[in-house]
């Protein structure tokens, strides 16, 4: 990676200490959050240090008692190093290192570690002293369960590799740093486990991430849209989760993570389709349960999607198909209502995702409130004025709450829809298929780094089947799926496809 602010390979000036703090001061010129601080030994005054670091970023308790308290103790010897002497003998800190290069002396400095400059060297020692607050380990609101671990990554990058250690207590885990971001110069860390990761994944994700080129970045989104396979479909080809078990089944089964520093997300690649479908909480429950939660969720996915669109169809185009009680209660309830039935429901179907939307932006109950009670109140004034008809109503609530159920697929169900909506209109159902066609067809087209999405529908052996859209015991569980790992590795019951 480039160096972030030109630095490149530039070091120390000269081994004079003034100089050289005078040369840092003014890469930080005008941040006055930068502390200086200079210490003379009591046993040799011509032994002179200056202690550099940010206020707020080190732990004070951590800076006194490891570096300063002992570096005022010491004993130098004359004609010694004194940044060697500091760095082998005297510092307490569990991470001290000599160096002369500027772009290691700054980042150490604004990433929390507090930086040691001699009288007479031309380096200076890195000690890490980082004591920034984090927030605490918590349950992921996006991704709670009612059994099994309730614990979550955070911000620190440091805590969740600590995390993903302690689920994978083997030293075939291996853990690469990177940074990202010009001037943000944002630590991530990628992770697998080398005797079962997919390599062709491997060597694809790290191909990506060496071309990113980009200012800043904040969030795993950023490196996401650098790094995704078919960049404008709102399928998603890179896996996104803030719970430490879900990495690490996914890393048993052959799979790179790329952490972030910064944020609780985590990447996972490669990344199939079937994984919307597939809970958290599957295998902590009983297989059977599990696998009936599945097959629920693949029904509300395709509700969610057709319910509309054959609505439309026949009502429109195949009443011919439809009881005749029940065509004739539908068109009783439409008495009055002056506009067509596609734009009935493309209306109200609005009104649906903005009531959501809205309810998911308040804050706690009152959005919850938001939502019930917007969702009444329009419907059935919506009904009263004779703007919509009520079946109207029930395929809309029908067609909501089915989506809910898949909210990992939330913005591709709602195009899905749309699109398929739009196909009935013109053809009924012969459009409602061909619709369904193009977008299956564009969902076979589509891979993650070198794995097709949909390999799981035409797996090769029925082990690749067991834990896809059911789940069987475990100890019928024995070899990892084949289009996720190319190592054909007996497992223990560790890998899943989740």
């Amino acid at each position: 990676m480039s160096s972030p602010n030109g630095f490149g390979d530039a070091r120390l000036p000269s081994d004079r200490l003034e100089e050289n703090v005078r040369y840092i001061g003014n890469l930080f010129a005008g941040d006055d959050t930068l502390q200086v601080r200079t210490l003379s030994s009591p046993s040799d005054p011509a032994a002179r240090f200056v202690l550099v670091y940010i206020d707020g970023m080190v732990n004070n308790k951590l800076l006194n008692e490891d570096v300063i308290r002992p570096l005022l103790q010491h004993r130098f010897k004359k004609g010694e190093s004194l940044t060697a002497a500091v760095a082998q003998s005297v510092t307490l800190a569990d991470s001290a290192e000599c160096t002369d290069q500027v772009e290691k002396i700054v980042q150490g400095i604004v990433y929390g570690d507090t930086v040691l400059f001699a009288e007479g060297c031309a380096d200076a020692v890195v000690m890490n002293t980082k004591g920034w607050k984090m927030r605490s380990i918590t349950e992921p609101e996006s991704e709670r369960v009612l059994r099994g671990p309730r614990e979550g990554f955070n911000e620190s990058l440091l805590t969740n590799l600590t995390m993903l250690h302690r689920k994978l207590r083997t030293p075939d885990l291996k853990m690469r740093y990177m940074t990202f971001g010009r001037r943000t110069r944002t630590k991530a860390c990628v992770c697998y486990l080398n005797s079962v990761v997919n390599r062709g994944a491997l060597e694809e994700l790290q191909r990506r991430l060496k071309k990113i080129n980009i200012d800043g970045v904040l969030d795993t989104n950023y490196l996401v849209e650098e790094i995704r396979d078919s960049p404008y479909s709102a399928v998603k080809t890179v896996g996104v989760t803030e719970r430490p078990d879900v990495v690490a089944g996914k890393l048993l089964e052959g799979r790179v993570a790329l952490f972030l520093d910064g944020t609780p997300d985590v990447l996972t690649v490669p990344h199939l389709f079937v994984e919307h479908f597939q809970s958290d909480e599957d295998y902590y429950l009983n297989f059977m349960f599990a696998s009936i939660g599945r097959f629920l969720r693949i029904l509300a996915f395709t509700l969610s999607t057709s319910t509309p669109a054959i609505y439309i169809a026949m009502v429109n185009f195949h009443q011919e198909m439809l009881p005749t009680p029940l065509l004739i209660s539908i068109s009783s309830a439409r008495r009055g209502v002056p506009f067509p039935t596609a734009l009935e429901i493309t209306f109200m179907l609005i009104v649906f995702e903005m009531l959501r939307e809205s309810g998911a932006r308040m804050p706690g109950i009152m959005g919850q409130t938001l939502s019930i009670v917007g969702a009444l109140v329009v419907g059935q004034a919506a009904v009263d004025a004779k703007l919509v008809s009520a079946p109207i109503i029930i395929i809309v609530a029908l067609t909501g709450i089915t989506g809910l159920m898949v909210p990992r697929l939330k913005g591709y169900v709602i195009l899905h829809r749309f699109a398929l909506l739009f196909f009935s209109c013109v053809l009924g159902l012969y459009g409602y298929l061909l619709g369904e066609l193009a977008l299956l067809a564009g969902l076979f087209g589509m891979s993650s780094f070198g794995v097709p999405i949909m390999a799981d529908t035409y797996a090769h052996t029925a082990q690749d089947y067991k834990d896809l859209y059911y789940r069987v015991p475990w100890k019928d569980m024995i070899l990892r799926p084949q289009f996720l790992s190319r190592n054909k590795v007996r497992q223990t019951g560790g890998g899943r496809a989740k």
